[in-house]
């Protein structure tokens, strides 16, 4: 007996409209003629269509083609973005950024929520989870958003794969925990929980300098450092969602080894913000103005020494390249990705420069042909991974409905 299943008229209905959708999401507002076009369907299959995606309010004439003649094929048909609307939220030790956007992917509001000092509670809740929460609230408001579909939210540490929390650390604040479950039992919506560098790994996919590959690794170099692995354009998180943990990567030049619970003897004494201030001091390199190594942020030195890599600066680079490069061939001896990218704050302080020179190393190191590429997301990573995440899943959800 035949496996083969024939698709029934309605699930073929379902595939069009999904097919259109994404279309209008990818290229804007289009006319039923081009809709026909990039389809393939017959004019009648594509009036059909409009007009069951009018119905659901998810499609809507937004104007009229001034090439052609008046007429239903001059009208031109968009994506209703009000439709639906997502958060984003990127939190980290220093505070949270947070955007909203509609279904077509406009941002329509964003807020930054500094650290509110841990002084007392409000309803049983930390301060700080207060204070996004009602930030939340207030962008909606001012943007009039009356609910949010989905929110997606990039927090440092492990997110556990099974359980959808964030598992406990030392290194970090009690409160970002409370925050994923404030968000879970006041929002009204799925709350979507993912590694802060993992979203940027997303975003660098879809909207960044490897929307060409679907296997590289994004090399997060900031604060601390980290890693988002894609295989064959799915990110893969490991057992219990570790994969990625580079800091905690024993490597030579450190003295020690790291442990379980503490990072340092790891590829993070290298290659981490403190680590490589300290070794812009060594070189004898300061910040901007009177600033000495010590005072500056990390991503500043390296940034004034890739605007002029020669002398101390140049020496500099190089150092930190092949420190970078070690923990670049250890992710290519065991995934062989073809691609590395270098995010982060340093890692787009240094740009081409610095991938350039991590390039060279890393060839030095590893037998394996892997291209080094510096980010090329704009604006915050975190929170652009995060929204195309939030999308995705309203999308999936919306653009499959039964009409």
């Amino acid at each position: 007996m035949s496996n083969v299943r024939t698709a029934t008229p309605q699930t073929a209905r379902a595939i069009n409209d999904r097919i259109a959708l994404e279309l209008l999401t990818e290229h804007g507002p289009l006319t039923a003629a081009r809709l026909r076009e990039l389809t393939g369907l017959s004019r009648p299959s594509v009036a059909e269509l409009l007009g069951r995606l009018g119905r659901g309010g998810l499609v809507d004439v937004v104007g009229e083609t001034g090439a052609e003649r008046r007429g239903p094929n001059a009208r031109v048909y968009g994506l209703v973005a009000g439709r639906a609307h997502v958060a984003a939220l990127d939190v980290r030790v220093e505070g949270v950024s947070l955007a909203l956007a509609d279904l077509a992917g406009s941002t329509v509001a964003s807020r930054s929520v500094p650290l509110v000092a841990a002084t007392g509670r409000r309803e049983g809740q930390h301060p700080m989870v207060a204070a996004v929460l009602a930030t939340l609230r207030a962008a909606g408001a001012e943007a009039g958003v009356a609910e949010l579909h989905t929110v997606a939210l990039g927090a440092p540490g492990l997110a556990d794969p099974a359980t959808g929390a964030l598992r406990v650390s030392d290194a970090l604040p009690a409160w970002h925990r409370e925050l994923v479950t404030a968000l879970r039992e006041t929002v009204g919506a799925p709350v979507l929980l993912e590694n802060e560098v993992n979203l940027a790994g997303i975003a660098e996919h879809r909207l960044g300098s490897v929307r060409d590959r679907d296997t590289f690794v994004l090399l997060w170099l900031g604060v601390g450092v980290g890693a988002a692995v894609v295989l064959d354009g799915a990110l893969r998180r490991g057992a219990s969602g570790g994969a990625g943990e580079l800091g905690f990567l024993p490597v030579p030049g450190t003295g020690r080894l790291p442990s379980a619970v503490d990072c340092d003897g790891g590829l993070h004494s290298l290659v981490s913000g403190a680590a490589v201030r300290a070794l812009a001091a060594r070189h004898g390199l300061h910040g901007s103005g009177d600033e000495d190594a010590a005072g500056a942020t990390a991503e500043r030195l390296v940034a004034g020494a890739a605007a002029r890599p020669d002398g101390s600066a140049g020496a500099f680079l190089d150092e930190l390249a092949g420190r970078v490069a070690l923990g670049a061939a250890s992710a290519t001896a065991v995934l062989d990705p073809g691609c590395v990218v270098l995010g982060g704050e340093v890692g787009r302080a240094g740009g081409r420069v610095l991938a350039a020179r991590v390039g060279t190393r890393l060839r030095e190191l590893s037998p394996l042909d892997t291209e080094v590429r510096a980010t090329a997301v704009d604006g915050n990573p975190v929170l652009g991974g995060a929204l195309v995440t939030a999308l995705d899943a309203a999308r999936a959800e919306l653009f499959a409905t039964d009409r």
